[in-house]
């Protein structure tokens, strides 16, 4: 990367993830995956951050967020990433199904397809996080069409990093991801139906209160009793209000209506267990087997036998 723009770019975010209450770690250069550079930065809280409690964050060389129509959301994402940093496990999650799962090896931003179809490619992982050091994983490959591509402000990471994740935990939901030890990369399609043009909002599955709170409980049970030894995760992380079709308010919300109940320790916008929540863990070990499950390939056992008549 030219040392100039370098420099440029360097500076330009540095102010941003400043006001964002971040700091830039490192910049070095990269490439996407047809070869053209990129500026890869970690962020932290703090200069001695350690690496589990960073930020990748990788840009094309030459993009220029300080445009209008960028820097809002450039700004959002920053902000959101400083709150998601003080989770135990920043890079973790929970789906609705029950399985705890971590983000990472995406190489941004997106390139188009080599395979003729008119479509905007991301490749990443997706890893089982049950706190016993579990090998399953699935490398994705997630699309978006062209007509999709229009409502996205850049094919960059902060302008699309949170609806990819969440079509990717909406795909485990449906069984339609297989968490394997070792295998091919599996397609994860994000279309039009995923975003609604009339709201300008994005859509992934329909809950109601019940299942929100349902959520809530699971995910302070994974993230801070399991994987994040009883420290606090943030409540109301407008990634999971996407992913769950709700706002960051009524999370809050469902939060304190779930400390009442003594299924979580509250101090803010931030939750960690309770010894009742904590009993709850066979219930939960039990929703991973069965979403694990769910993941599995079905066959049938007629033709498997070879009890067909082809």
């Amino acid at each position: 990367m030219p040392t100039q723009f370098e420099s440029a770019l360097t500076a330009m975010l540095e102010t941003a993830a400043r006001e964002a209450g971040l700091a830039v770690l490192t910049a070095e250069a990269g490439t996407d995956f047809n070869h053209h550079p990129t500026a890869k930065f970690r962020l932290g809280l703090t200069a001695d951050a350690t690496p589990e409690k960073t930020l990748q964050l990788e840009l094309s060389e030459a993009f220029d967020f300080r445009k209008p129509e960028l820097l809002p959301e450039m700004t959002s994402y920053l902000r959101e990433a400083a709150h998601r940093l003080r989770n135990p496990r920043p890079d973790a999650y929970v789906t609705l199904a029950g399985l705890p799962v971590s983000f990472g090896g995406f190489g941004w931003p997106f390139h188009r397809s080599n395979s003729g179809a008119d479509t905007y490619i991301v490749h990443g992982g997706v890893h089982l996080q049950d706190g016993e050091a579990s090998p399953l994983h699935a490398k994705v490959s997630a699309s978006m069409t062209v007509t999709f591509a229009e409502i996205v402000a850049a094919p960059e990471q902060p302008y699309a990093e949170t609806f990819i994740y969440n079509a990717i935990r909406k795909t485990l939901d449906q069984g339609q991801l297989e968490m394997l030890k070792s295998g091919n990369r599996q397609p994860v399609p994000v279309t039009t139906r995923y975003y609604s043009r009339w709201q300008k909002k994005f859509f992934f599955t329909d809950t109601t209160d019940e299942s929100r709170m349902d959520f809530l409980t699971l995910k302070v049970y994974w993230l801070s009793g399991v994987l994040g030894g009883n420290q606090p995760v943030w409540i109301s992380d407008p990634r999971d209000a996407q992913y769950l079709n709700t706002t960051s308010e009524e999370l809050a919300r469902m939060a304190a209506d779930l400390s009442r109940q003594g299924l979580l320790s509250l101090a803010g916008d931030a939750a960690k267990t309770t010894l009742t929540l904590m009993a709850r863990a066979e219930q939960y070990h039990a929703m991973l087997t069965n979403a694990l499950a769910a993941t599995k390939p079905e066959f049938n056992e007629e033709m498997r036998h070879g009890h067909t008549n082809m």
